[in-house]
């Protein structure tokens, strides 16, 4: 009903926006919903096989041109976390732990599990995360509805039905799905079920062996799954603690859009990538929801990817030493 709804009304990126919405404010309300935890893991390796069919072998030609992003990147990084935890620490009244982990601009998963086993308390951090990414989707989905007059985000893409795509094509996708997702679960990578997939898609579309993306309707029924988790994640909290931190995350996320926006300008100045796609870039939500919009919009969806799986590799790897070095100060 959400997405339906959504449609008509002409909400940007509309199978993940109106489902998000409704179901966040059904979650507050106390409505007897579940996450679809399930449907999440098999449609996140469909939506990681369409952010790999954004790979072409023109990407090659671009990689220069990505340089400076790389380069400022753990800048942004320690800027837009550090945003965040001055609103944590003390507006919020975090502990240091539970502030630093929530701030942190990675996965929500990984830093709720690397929170908790520094002594955080888990939940508050899990719904840090989930708050801003929700205020942040919405965010940038209005904002580049209303500045960049992106009337067509959810349908830049052509549809691609199940009969256009032959038969061999359908078993190279699915093929994709099924071995990413299970080469990266074992290597360990972070967000395997999507990363997996969207790897070796890029790679069978940057070598020539398919040149389609995944039908619509299952790239739409994975952005209506996902939007659903997003909202799922408020469920069993008090409206009045659910406020409270959507109010704090909307402060944080105000401060790491700023540092976003500045980050932006300033590679779009200097390497002379599209404003839009930088913003994209560097925008502190989750990588399939940023991925997603990339890939609504048109947008150089590899470039998109690769900068928010480097920042989470990044966060992943730095956040434990991080934290370690700022728990001396007392």
């Amino acid at each position: 009903i959400g997405a339906l709804a959504a449609v008509e009304i002409g909400i940007p990126l509309p199978w993940m926006l109106g489902p998000m919405i409704l179901v966040t404010i059904s979650a507050i309300l106390g409505a007897p919903i579940a996450a679809p935890m399930t449907l999440r893991s098999l449609l996140l390796p469909v939506l990681g096989v369409a952010l790999g069919s954004g790979f072409h072998p023109g990407i090659f030609e671009q990689i220069g041109s990505w340089v400076v992003t790389i380069a400022i990147l753990p800048i942004y990084i320690a800027l837009a976390l550090g945003a965040g935890y001055l609103v944590y620490r003390f507006i919020g009244k975090y502990d240091v732990v539970t502030a630093y982990f929530s701030s942190a601009p990675g996965g929500l998963n990984d830093m709720m599990i690397l929170g908790a086993e520094a002594g955080g308390i888990e939940r508050r951090i899990a719904l840090a995360h989930a708050s801003r990414i929700l205020i942040v989707v919405s965010f940038i989905s209005f904002f580049y509805a209303t500045i960049f007059d992106a009337t067509t985000i959810g349908t830049a893409r052509p549809f691609t039905g199940f009969s256009e795509i032959s038969f061999g094509d359908l078993t190279i996708l699915t093929a994709c799905a099924i071995l990413g997702a299970m080469v990266a679960r074992r290597l360990g990578f972070p967000a395997p079920l999507l990363i997996g997939p969207m790897v070796l898609s890029g790679i069978v579309h940057l070598v020539g062996w398919t040149d389609v993306p995944p039908p619509t309707l299952l790239v739409n029924s994975a952005q209506l799954v996902m939007g659903t988790v997003v909202g799922a994640r408020f469920l069993g909290v008090a409206a009045r603690e659910v406020l409270r931190d959507i109010g704090l995350a909307a402060i944080a996320s105000s401060g790491m859009i700023a540092v976003t926006m500045a980050a932006a300008i300033f590679v779009t100045q200097v390497s002379g990538l599209p404003l839009r796609e930088t913003i994209l870039t560097f925008a502190p939500g989750g990588l399939p929801e940023m991925s997603l919009l990339a890939l609504a919009m048109g947008a150089d969806v590899a470039f998109v990817a690769t900068i928010h799986i480097l920042r989470i590799s990044m966060v992943i790897a730095l956040a434990p030493i991080v934290f370690r070095l700022l728990k001396r100060d007392p």
